[in-house]
């Protein structure tokens, strides 16, 4: 197969969940340069909306379905959605997430919370999503996790802000690697990989303080931009990377290298 053909993604249904937030838009825009039909999904109308209003006036084929990850029948909805929209689903790149704590000694209640949203809720439109993409012979579904996942935070960047990484981040992004493992066996036979990425920092005016201790520990020297995780999609979700199954990609400059 020609190199163009192994990263074709014309016209491929390809769902971005999350696709209003931080990597989130870097996703969306690399699927729709790549000239796929992208659905982005998250629980506010207005932004994907402001989103998809955008790359449609580009030229791009961008559309909104909105959904409450919270909500097994929302999750439903959506799968039903895409199904008679677009008639399959391709790609799913797994990315939403809620931050309902942002501290350690944040109520008991928030990190139930996010167990619901995060845990249970994630699980659930995965296997959705993998049950619509067997429908029409398989597909590729793609993880954001975190190199939290795998590492401990660096409490020392925090120092002198009011920052904090909150626990149940870890929890949640080290539980999507065990699943992406698991899930790559599960779904082999139905023709779905499943890997995942796991990015550094991404650069969005934090601190001052924060900023200059995270470059100076990165080998490369900055925190990620826009265009780092784009490339890095566009790989797992093409026939680029048909043999590659039940993988992490870690994607921070060289810092835990």
């Amino acid at each position: 197969m020609h190199i163009n053909e192994l990263y074709d993604l014309e016209n491929k249904i390809v769902l971005v969940t999350g696709g209003a937030g931080k990597f989130g838009r870097s996703i969306v825009e690399a699927f729709a340069e790549a000239g796929s039909q992208v659905i982005v999904s998250s629980r506010s109308m207005e932004k994907c909306k402001e989103l998809a209003d955008c790359y449609t006036k580009a030229g791009y084929k961008v559309d909104v379905i909105v959904y409450d990850q919270g909500s097994h029948e929302s999750v439903l909805d959506l799968r039903k959605s895409i199904k008679e929209q677009f008639g399959r689903l391709d790609i799913f790149v797994n990315n939403a997430f809620s931050l309902p704590m942002l501290h350690y000694t944040d109520p008991l209640e928030l990190w139930e919370s996010s167990m619901k949203i995060n845990g249970t809720g994630m699980f659930d439109i995965v296997r959705e999503m993998a049950g619509l993409m067997a429908e029409s012979g398989g597909g590729s579904i793609i993880n954001i996790s975190s190199m939290k996942a795998s590492y401990s935070p660096d409490f020392d960047l925090y120092e002198g802000t009011d920052m904090d990484s909150p626990p149940d981040y870890n929890f949640h992004k080290a539980g999507m690697l065990g699943l992406t493992k698991y899930l790559a066996k599960k779904l082999a036979g139905q023709n779905i990989r499943i890997n995942s990425i796991s990015p550094g920092g991404l650069f969005a005016n934090q601190q001052k303080e924060f900023l200059t201790k995270y470059c100076e520990k990165v080998p490369l020297k900055r925190m990620a931009n826009n265009d780092d995780i784009k490339g890095v999609v566009i790989f797992l979700g093409s026939n680029a990377s048909q043999y590659i199954t039940g993988i992490d990609i870690l994607m921070d400059g060289g810092l835990h290298s």
